[in-house]
């Protein structure tokens, strides 16, 4: 496995068609984000306080939009700390493998759409962040 960094995660706009009638955006695979989707999951209701995440993947790459509402994405490689405010729908953050991952300040109404290259695989998922830093490690 590579040592990534979060310099790797990057804001992607989006294509975004605007009309009177109102905006159009699409994804279209390995053309906007770098990588197939295989999978679709969204975030709801997360109560006022929360957070969600707090996992890394080992293989997985993500892309996350905010497609309501806003809230922040942090991610940690270890050494480097970085944190992106998603608010509007027509971008997203990709999010590379072996990247420690939270999310927080979810606004009121707000929806969290993950595009991602894997259907589940629980033995991709690091759950304990010490875990995920031994795995760093032995990667550096």
């Amino acid at each position: 496995m590579t040592q990534r960094s979060v310099n790797e995660c990057r804001i992607i706009d989006l294509p975004k068609i605007s009309d009177s009638r109102g905006n159009l955006t699409f994804i279209e695979n390995s053309n906007h984000i770098p990588f197939d989707i295989k999978r679709v999951y969204y975030l709801y209701d997360v109560p006022g306080g929360s957070d969600r995440g707090s996992h890394a993947h080992r293989n997985l790459h993500q892309f996350i939009i905010a497609m309501s509402g806003s809230f922040d994405v942090v991610l940690d490689d270890g050494r480097q700390k970085k944190r992106f405010q998603l608010n509007r729908s027509h971008y997203g953050l990709y999010v590379c493998p072996m990247m420690w991952r939270y999310l927080d300040n979810f606004s009121s109404g707000s929806v969290c759409l993950a595009l991602v290259s894997e259907k589940y695989i629980e033995d991709d998922y690091i759950r304990e962040y010490d875990t995920y830093l031994s795995a760093v490690r032995e990667d550096a």
